[in-house]
């Protein structure tokens, strides 16, 4: 079953809860327009940046976190191409897992990353997780989760 989750406020909805009654196609529980449509269950943690793009890579949404996160304000992000707008690279991967996603359509999960938050000189560790989008608009929905030392 689909869950789907808001790249605003994080809020979780399984597919048969979206299918019951009259529910409006956007988020329940903050009242965004839409949500995002995940094949597994996804748990955002509480300092996780989502970020939704369109299949150009193009920022759409910087919801959960991101400010928290990055220190960009979504005013500043929308229309960007998402890797540019934050700084975001993949030093240990031998292709941009971005491009991964969108191309092949699969997931790309723990891709240990580094992003440039506003205002700072040196870049910043962190896990993304990238999901493709399953309609026919494509796009992605980027999880950044700062890295922990341990």
């Amino acid at each position: 079953m689909a869950v789907f989750i808001c790249p605003r406020c994080a809020h979780r909805v399984a597919g048969a809860e979206r299918a019951e009654g009259h529910q409006p196609r956007g988020c329940p529980s903050c009242g965004f327009g839409f949500v995002f449509e995940l094949m597994d269950d996804y748990y955002a943690g509480p300092l996780t940046a989502l970020v939704c793009c369109d299949r150009d890579r193009r920022v759409l949404v910087a919801g959960h976190a991101t400010t928290t996160l990055t220190g960009w304000a979504e005013g500043d992000l929308i229309g960007r191409e998402v890797a540019e707008a934050l700084g975001l690279s993949f030093p240990g991967s031998p292709d941009d897992p971005i491009a991964r996603a969108i191309e092949w359509g699969v997931r790309v999960l723990a891709e240990p990353c580094a992003f440039r938050p506003l205002g700072l000189d040196a870049d910043r560790e962190a896990v993304a997780d990238i999901f493709p989008a399953y309609d026919d608009d494509g796009g992605l929905l980027i999880a950044l989760t700062p890295a922990t030392k341990g």
